[in-house]
């Protein structure tokens, strides 16, 4: 991955420069286009782009607060590890978070947002044997309408800054991602909206927000040279309990 392909499509004048060139990067980051340890320059990016230094290194600075680089300096920025015990605090938090995005929504269902949703879930459905990058973007649509639906598009902007090294994991995990199993569990997410359960809503977002808990053993034994992992044994997830609402073989 160079500099010049992530920045092919000029970047638009007539907006603010920094939030580009951070989208870009970012998502050049998340995909794994860059590998932990490789250095990306502010003048390089400068000259891409044909700005100066300063909105570069602002970007440089949210992605930084974002651990996704690392600013040494003397020594340039590199991109991060992914670290393991961040992927499970920001699962953790958006679980949390997301919980009672569904509970709000299911206290009183909106039929117009169940139309939405099930329209999302055939879209969904429609790309099973295509991409699995076309589920990514899907399922991030997914989670965003229900937290545009429960008024808390600002929750979702501080969901989508935690949640950067839980993609990154991921995307490494394309190749055996269970999207039917995935969809699965956003329908039952959606049925408990519906017939106004909220505990069961609440139930259903936290069981399928932990499926990445039982791949990330195999992610990391894949991809170690991507992970910072803390001395001795892994960290044991710590979740809140699951109470009723939905069957467990969801």
């Amino acid at each position: 991955m160079t500099v010049h392909s992530i920045f092919a499509h000029r970047l638009d004048p007539s907006a603010a420069i920094s939030p580009q060139i951070y989208a870009h990067l970012r998502d050049a980051i998340i995909r794994n286009r860059f590998a932990p340890g490789d250095r990306i320059s502010e003048s390089e990016i400068a000259r891409a782009c044909d700005v100066s230094r300063q909105p570069v290194r602002e970007a440089f600075i949210k992605l930084a607060g974002e651990g996704l680089l690392a600013i040494l300096p003397q020594r340039g920025t590199v991109i991060t590890k992914i670290g393991y015990s961040a992927v499970l605090d920001a699962r953790f938090l958006r679980e949390a978070i997301e919980a009672d995005i569904v509970a709000i929504l299911s206290t009183h269902p909106d039929p117009a947002l169940i139309r939405e949703l099930r329209g999302q879930l055939d879209a969904q459905a429609a790309v099973i044997l295509t991409d699995p990058l076309d589920f990514i973007g899907l399922d991030e649509r997914f989670h965003r309408t229900l937290a545009d639906a429960a008024g808390k598009a600002g929750a979702w902007r501080l969901i989508e800054g935690l949640k950067s090294q839980m993609d990154r994991v991921r995307f490494l995990s394309l190749g055996q991602f269970p999207v039917k199993k995935l969809i699965a569990q956003h329908k039952a997410v959606v049925d408990r909206i519906e017939i106004g359960d909220p505990q069961g809503a609440n139930a259903a977002i936290r069981h399928h927000l932990r499926e990445v808990l039982s791949d990330l053993p195999q992610i990391l034994a894949a991809n170690p040279d991507f992970f910072n992992v803390p001395a001795g044994d892994l960290p044991v997830p710590v979740n809140a309990p699951i109470q009723g609402g939905v069957d467990n073989d969801l």
